[in-house]
């Protein structure tokens, strides 16, 4: 498992993620059988053979790097009143600011596809106008290959916090990327925070004379 960034002071954060990315593996190694060798009966020697190059495959398998897309590290919730007339936001008004601080996936093979869990690490620090018990966040998750999108889900992920704290580690995962196996190789994975469109500035209303 690769990560594009590192994280620190994240206290258990980084157990979660391995709850989250190992816990399918954890149960396909587990679903193999010998009883041959249970009863010291010296089993099949070359279906042992042949079940440790399935295993080697499936580690050694080619998984797509997934990446954080250039400017939807950060996401700022803000209150009322913070929109501006230029289109921008009163930085004064600021509730939460939530940032990205690490991506990593997990893969395994179904019959004829890709099957990806794009998990995301991060925190939320409370701004000068912060209140109430959540904050909700856009992520998205995408997966493209050759310029078509194959993949493309955008979550509204909830996160309980205490304004009082001075930050609150959050971990989010998509478990759900299926994409063809024989595109796997062409795969880009991406990830960010997504607030659609930017605002256009308002424009001021002409007084007739």
């Amino acid at each position: 498992m690769e990560r594009t960034t590192v994280m620190r002071n994240s206290g258990n954060i980084f157990a979660k993620f391995a709850v989250i990315l190992t816990s399918g593996a954890g149960l396909s190694a587990c679903n193999t059988s010998d009883t041959a060798g249970a009863l010291n009966l010296g089993g099949n020697k070359e279906a042992k053979v042949q079940e440790q190059r399935i295993l080697q495959s499936e580690l050694t398998g080619f998984c797509p790097l997934v990446t954080l897309r250039e400017g939807t590290a950060y996401f700022t919730s803000y209150a009322k009143g913070a929109d501006k007339e230029d289109g921008s936001k009163d930085p004064a008004l600021a509730m939460y600011q939530a940032s990205i601080t690490d991506v990593t996936r997990s893969c395994s093979r179904a019959t004829g596809a890709l099957v990806i869990n794009v998990a995301v690490a991060g925190r939320v620090v409370p701004g000068p106008k912060a209140s109430g018990a959540s904050v909700t966040m856009p992520i998205r998750v995408a997966m493209v290959a050759d310029g078509n999108v194959l993949y493309s889900q955008l979550q509204q992920f909830q996160v309980t916090v205490n304004p009082t704290d001075a930050a609150t580690q959050f971990v989010f995962n998509d478990p759900n990327g299926t994409v063809p196996l024989a595109s796997a190789k062409a795969i880009q994975i991406f990830v960010g925070f997504d607030e659609g469109a930017p605002k256009a500035p308002k424009t001021k209303k002409k007084v007739a004379g």
